[in-house]
């Protein structure tokens, strides 16, 4: 398995990291989280800018084609930079749902203006009740003459209030359904709050939402396989992140062990704290394999995709844990004070390990399929 990056590759690092290091240090995320929207609209346009917002999505429709390597590349800078602009939730969530299941005239109508940076997309899917990792829901979508009527609640939407539409999972007549519902709807209430980790996310509630009959993503019922496919893909892209945001953690450690001085020496000396620092060092390398491991099998068969991504998925829960414990305890105090990046980045770690399945729900997937090697 080739591990080498491409030239371009190389450049798409180099560009993002330089544009994260310029433009998003730890004190302009403070102030864009204590603001109404939670997040830069400056960095916004700077990232459609550069064309990232395009990276996922096909040439055809006015993307550039990249693909999982690519969207690792992205992630783990903007992890590094603990990015709080709407990338994730936007451009890999819901537009992993656009490209694996709207047709070619949904794609023709939204793709243009999510690469520009114009119109934002969320995916309203998880419900109070049900697993995050779930592809069940219990809003309902009932036909309603040539439309579609949607019932129910949603929770904890990622920037949903900043949403121009929303992907909302309801269950219909066979399955599954996914439906484009503007965020002005009528019978639609939308209520913001912050994450554990600032994250703005919503909560929403639609009592009789009508939505047109091309409002329907893919075939009715097929929202699952839909799902399935974008889950598996923006789990690859958490992971990525989750590396970035270790690799910046260990950085702050490291250095404040350099300079931070005990009995007239830096306590980088004490052999103790160089050892855990190490430990450290290792789950990040670990982490940083599995995230590559992660990227490629996204382009293989789905159930060598599958183990890969669960077992990227568990071992960055492990990792993130012990490398945010680390960096607190080697920190002292200053390690959890809101105006330091270590305690922020120790949230992130915390908050990716629940999204999309934490470390005991894909452990227990890898257990059910053998392993992460078939026998």
């Amino acid at each position: 398995m080739d591990f080498e990056l491409t030239d371009e590759q190389k450049l798409l690092g180099e560009m993002v990291n330089r544009f994260v290091a310029d433009n998003c240090p730890f004190q302009k995320r403070e102030q864009a989280q204590k603001s109404a929207l939670g997040w830069s609209r400056e960095n916004w346009a700077g990232l459609a800018e550069m064309g990232l917002l395009a990276l996922p999505f096909a040439e055809a429709d006015g993307g550039f084609g990249g693909g999982g390597v690519e969207q690792m590349i992205v992630m783990e800078a903007l992890g590094r930079g603990l990015v709080a602009e709407p990338y994730f939730a936007t451009v890999v969530l819901a537009g992993g749902v656009l490209r694996h299941g709207a047709s070619p005239a949904q794609r023709a109508r939204l793709v243009p203006e999510l690469a520009a940076g114009t119109h934002l997309l969320a995916l309203a899917h998880a419900e109070r009740g049900l697993p995050r990792h779930t592809l069940e829901a219990r809003t309902t979508a009932t036909r309603s003459g040539d439309g579609w009527r949607i019932d129910g609640r949603k929770s904890a939407v990622l920037h949903g209030q900043s949403a121009d539409t929303l992907i909302v999972s309801a269950q219909m007549e066979g399955g599954l359904g996914l439906f484009l519902v503007p965020a002005g709807a009528d019978g639609l209430q939308l209520a913001g709050a912050r994450g554990y980790d600032g994250v703005p996310v919503a909560e929403i509630a639609l009592a009789g939402v009508a939505v047109a009959g091309d409002a329907l993503i893919g075939p009715a019922g097929g929202g699952a396989a839909i799902l399935e496919s974008a889950f598996a893909e923006a789990t690859a892209a958490l992971v990525a992140e989750a590396v970035g945001v270790m690799a910046e953690t260990l950085d702050i450690t490291v250095e404040y062990l350099k300079t931070r001085k005990q009995f007239g020496v830096a306590i980088g000396s004490f052999q103790a704290l160089q050892h855990r620092a190490v430990e450290m060092l290792m789950q990040l390398e670990l982490s940083r394999s599995m995230a590559i491991l992660a990227a490629l099998a996204l382009r293989g068969d789905e159930r060598e995709r599958s183990r890969a991504i669960a077992a990227a998925k568990a071992q960055i829960g492990k990792a993130g844990r012990l490398i945010g414990q680390e960096a607190v305890q080697m920190h002292g105090a200053i390690g959890i004070t809101a105006e330091y990046k270590v305690g922020h980045a120790f949230k992130r770690l915390t908050a990716i390990d629940a999204l999309l399945g934490d470390r005991d729900h894909h452990l227990a997937r890898l257990q059910e399929m053998g392993g992460l090697y078939a026998a």
